[in-house]
C-alpha cells in the first residue's frame, strides 16, 4: 500500500510541475499569436526599424523611453509620460494595451485597447521578438 501511495504521490507532483510549467509558458505570451493580435495594430503602426506611420514604428519599442523615437512628433502627454522615468517593460505595456488613453490621457492614440490578457501577453512577446 505504501508503494502505491508513493507513486500516486509522484504522479501528482509530476503533474502539478507539468502544468506550473505550462501556464509560465503561456505566461511568457506566444510570439507567432502576437503577430495575428498585432494585425489590429497594422493600420497605424509599423515594425520595421525607422518606419513611421500614423504612429511610431515599434520595432525595439521593449525597454525604450515613451515618447523618446527620434522623427516621430508624439503628444505632449506621452513626452510627459516618458520624462516620468518609464520605460517600456511588459508590466507597463501590458497596463497601456489595455486601455492607452485610460493610463495616459490626452495621447494622440485612439485605440480602445486589448481587452484580453492573453492577447496582451501574446502582442508583447511578438514585439519582443523584434529585437531593438
Amino acid at each position: 500500500m505504501r508503494k502505491f501511495s508513493l507513486m500516486i504521490a509522484g504522479g501528482v507532483a509530476a503533474l502539478t510541475l507539468g502544468g506550473t510549467a505550462a501556464l509560465a509558458d503561456d505566461a511568457a505570451g506566444d510570439p507567432a499569436a502576437g503577430k495575428l493580435v498585432f494585425n489590429k495594430c497594422r493600420v497605424c503602426h509599423s515594425v520595421v526599424k525607422g518606419q513611421m506611420k500614423v504612429g511610431p514604428s515599434l520595432f525595439g519599442v521593449v525597454g525604450r523611453t515613451p515618447g523618446s523615437l527620434a522623427g516621430y512628433k508624439y503628444s505632449p502627454a506621452m513626452v510627459a509620460f516618458g520624462k516620468s522615468g518609464k520605460v517600456w517593460d511588459e508590466a507597463t505595456l501590458d497596463t497601456y494595451l489595455a486601455g492607452p488613453q485610460t493610463m495616459i490621457p490626452k495621447i494622440k492614440m485612439f485605440f480602445p485597447g486589448l481587452k484580453n490578457e492573453k492577447d496582451r501577453r501574446d502582442v508583447i512577446a511578438y514585439l519582443k521578438s523584434l529585437g531593438s
